[in-house]
């Protein structure tokens, strides 16, 4: 295997930036063009120490940087190879001209994720793992964090194989069962053992997707769109839970011309939320590309926060809007209570149809802590246990839980109708199978590309 080089750090001006190398030759490059006090090179030092020296351009002997590089040797490494990090200076052409000479001396830039995907190939971790590293990464709130932390410590790994372990035990006895089909008891007891071994494989995978709508909304977040019609206090509303200023607010109505998308943490659920500009019938024309994309928004939202006006009376436009979001996820926000009452609030209730109606005055910072409690309660029963839980949050793990649970459940009937063990025996190798992918024990190298390519560079 060749040995891969990219700079770790984000780009840009900062305190240090990091070039990584990984590779069986990834400590022979390094030395080439590292220059370390009295002579010393990095082949001679021990491992997981850190060391001074300076980057040198071997052809002109020219210094590059001043540096501190770790060097981590196999097999206790990220990867299981050889790790050397240069760390820099956090200015972008020093850094990029570290990494020039690296490259030239032999080493290859990475891929997007490589780092990641060899610490998988190499055995060091599993795919659910790799994966989690990305969520980890991603993470918009503490409680995201602490569902990929768990995950890439193991604890659906150790989950999914516990699983496959207790499904190959049934299929042995069920070997047995085929192999001597003369014996009754033996018979007997695979059929008893399949039904209680195959009832709690399932029962741990339903137990598994009970978590998976919380995680996925923890992993991705809630699409949250705020809507009304001009000048409600929408832009206030975004502000108020962005806890600054990122929506221009003004009287005027029309001053929200386009969609602004915001991450915000309530209570530790990620919202990703939209501000649009106010949809109503209007002349202007870059106001109504704007009304045109919020109605866009609109359909694809989990969540509405449908903002009114307490000092107005209900328009013909607030109602269309109650008519565009039925059957929805809603929660209807009466703003301004600081002003004179004119809107009626049974008729509001009678439209929200049992959704939740939150008075505020945004002004005044009143109402705020109300409206958390409604959209924590409208996705969450009770409090988030991440610690407790193993949560399941990406995608393509729920999609495969869905199967493993197809498949399983198949099994089950096919014992009950009496169908003949080896059929059944293939539906439990197909859950066997599916549980697999999840870990990647069982996956298409095309899907592991896929996959790791989404990774940033140098991780």
């Amino acid at each position: 295997m060749d040995t891969i080089a990219a700079i770790s750090t984000p780009m840009g001006e900062g305190a240090i930036a990091i070039v990584r190398l990984s590779g069986p030759e990834a400590l022979s490059i390094a030395d080439k063009v590292y220059k370390g006090p009295r002579g010393k090179t990095l082949h001679s030092v021990e491992s997981h120490t850190i060391n001074y020296g300076h980057i040198v351009d071997p052809e002109t002997d020219k210094v590059v940087e001043e540096v501190m590089v770790s060097v981590l040797k196999a097999p206790k490494t990220f990867t299981r190879e050889d790790i050397v990090e240069i760390n820099c200076h956090g200015g972008i052409v020093t850094v990029n001209q570290v990494l020039q000479l690296v490259l030239r001396q032999g080493a290859r830039l990475a891929e997007p994720g490589e780092f990641t995907k060899r610490a998988f190939l190499n055995g060091r971790i599993d795919l659910s793992q790799a994966e989690a590293v990305m969520d980890l990464i991603r993470a918009k709130t503490d409680r995201a964090m602490n569902v990929a932390m768990n995950q890439m410590e193991g604890r659906l790994s150790s989950l999914i194989k516990r699983l496959r372990a207790e499904l190959l035990e049934t299929l042995a006895h069920i070997e047995v069962n085929i192999d001597y089909p003369e014996y009754d008891d033996v018979e007997e007891m695979t059929h008893k053992l399949l039904i209680e071994k195959a009832t709690k494989v399932k029962e741990e995978i339903e137990a598994l997707l009970t978590t998976s709508e919380q995680g996925k909304i923890l992993r991705e977040g809630i699409s949250t769109v705020i809507i009304g019609r001009p000048n409600v206090g929408k832009s206030s509303l975004l502000n108020s839970l962005v806890h600054e200023t990122k929506a221009i607010v003004t009287d005027i109505p029309g001053t929200t011309r386009d969609v602004i998308e915001e991450y915000v943490n309530v209570r530790g659920v990620p919202l990703r939320l939209v501000d649009t500009a106010g949809i109503r019938e209007t002349e202007d024309i870059v106001e109504r590309i704007g009304v045109e994309r919020s109605r866009q928004v609109l359909k694809e939202a989990d969540l509405i926060l449908l903002v009114l006006n307490y000092s107005e009376t209900l328009s013909e436009e607030d109602i269309n809007l109650f008519e565009a979001t039925k059957g929805m996820d809603l929660i209807v926000i009466v703003n301004k209570t600081d002003l004179e009452q004119k809107l009626d609030l049974n008729r509001v209730q009678e439209l929200a149809n049992g959704r939740p109606v939150v008075t505020t005055s945004l002004l005044r910072e009143e109402g705020i802590d109300e409206l958390e409690e409604a959209i924590q309660s409208l996705f969450f029963t009770g409090a988030i246990e991440s610690g407790d839980l193993t949560y399941v949050s990406n995608t393509r793990h729920i999609s495969l839980l869905h199967e493993a649970k197809r498949a399983i459940t198949d099994a089950l009937e096919g014992i009950d109708n009496d169908v003949p063990i080896d059929m059944v025996q293939i539906d439990l190798t197909k859950c066997w199978e599916v549980l697999g992918e999840i870990i990647g024990d069982a996956v298409h190298e095309s899907l592991i590309d896929q996959l790791f390519s989404q990774f940033c560079l140098g991780k």
